[in-house]
């Protein structure tokens, strides 16, 4: 949990790879979009394990098995394994499994990570409602269509319990932004009445499954999504890095509430081979490298030149300091202008 307010971005003398054992990182905006890495992820991740800091693959999407997540990081330049990979479909099977009969069906709408994930747990995957499912679970599929959304609208509209590995509302491509598997859950949603039980981050179930499988002692979350990556990092009490790869963007970040601020910002991976600098007091505004920013009535400013995301920084503070324990709504556009943000 939160333990105190965080008003500005933290400030690391070493670079983080050294800082921190193990790298719990997002997937989709972090290390990949689409079927593409994203730039400088290949090298700083490999750079980062010579240094010696585990690198472990956290995902709340549910559709591909470990196996085969490994296997794309590994054409992509990223050596990994299957047991290095811990995916929303794991999670949310190993919820279903404490609350329902060993080897009980369970009507699965998703894809391959999830029907595997639920039989690792021994349970049996079914696809219909008349099958007499003890549960009803929702994973991200791309093929998911109608005809499965009805099936799991039957069976829980009949009271089978319902789950869901995530509810991403949507998830970055190569071309942009697509649904996720929460609009899916939406569909359900909307034809029953019903809420299910979700197991992704930033919920409990994610990082209790993190911490099984990784082992980890002191542990960096890396990610794009404020509302999954790094709710999910405060809520369990672990320092984030926020990259600007994915669905997160300066103003989103400048808004964010308490629960919603990552420990360090920074523009891609290479942020894990660096230290991170600290954001200082000068007068009534903030200091970051060659930046000032401050509060006033109405907006953002941004004064100074050097790095932009030492401004970033810096305008963080501003409004973080500003916002207390709500959102900042101060006009920030001029100043993420100078930036080029």
């Amino acid at each position: 949990m939160i333990t105190s307010l965080r008003t500005r971005p933290d400030g690391c003398e070493q670079p983080l790879d050294a800082a921190y054992d193990t790298a719990l990182l997002d997937l989709d905006g972090v290390v990949y979009a689409g079927g593409d890495a994203i730039a400088y992820a290949v090298e700083s991740l490999g750079t980062a394990r010579e240094h010696g800091m585990r690198l472990a693959y956290v995902t709340n999407n549910a559709a591909r098995t470990p196996e085969a997540v490994a296997a794309h990081l590994t054409e992509l330049g990223v050596p990994a394994e299957a047991g290095e990979v811990i995916t929303s479909a794991q999670a949310v099977a190993r919820l279903i499994a404490d609350q329902v009969p060993a080897g009980a069906r369970v009507l699965a709408v998703g894809g391959e990570g999830l029907v595997e994930a639920l039989r690792e747990r021994g349970l049996v995957p079914v696809s219909s409602a008349d099958d007499d499912p003890a549960a009803v679970v929702q994973g991200y599929a791309p093929h998911v269509g109608w005809a499965q959304l009805a099936e799991a609208s039957y069976a829980v509209n009949r009271g089978v319990p319902w789950f869901a590995s995530n509810t991403d509302l949507t998830i970055p491509t190569a071309r942009g932004k697509a649904p996720g598997n929460g609009a899916l859950v939406e569909v359900v949603r909307i034809a029953t009445g019903a809420e299910p039980q979700v197991a992704g981050k930033p919920l409990p179930p994610m990082h209790r499954e993190t911490v099984l499988r990784t082992g980890a002692k002191r542990a960096l979350v890396v990610g794009d999504r404020l509302d999954t990556d790094i709710e999910g990092a405060n809520a369990g009490g672990v320092d984030s890095l926020l990259v600007l790869t994915g669905v997160t963007d300066a103003a989103l970040l400048l808004a964010a509430e308490p629960k919603y601020r990552p420990t360090y910002v920074d523009a891609d991976l290479r942020g894990l081979l660096r230290g991170q600098p600290v954001v200082g007091v000068a007068g009534d505004g903030f200091v970051c490298g060659g930046w000032t920013a401050s509060a006033g009535e109405r907006e953002l400013a941004i004064e100074g030149d050097g790095e932009a995301l030492d401004g970033l920084r810096a305008l963080c503070a501003a409004a973080w300091t500003v916002a207390g324990d709500g959102a900042c709504t101060l006009d920030a556009g001029k100043a993420l202008a100078r930036l080029g943000l």
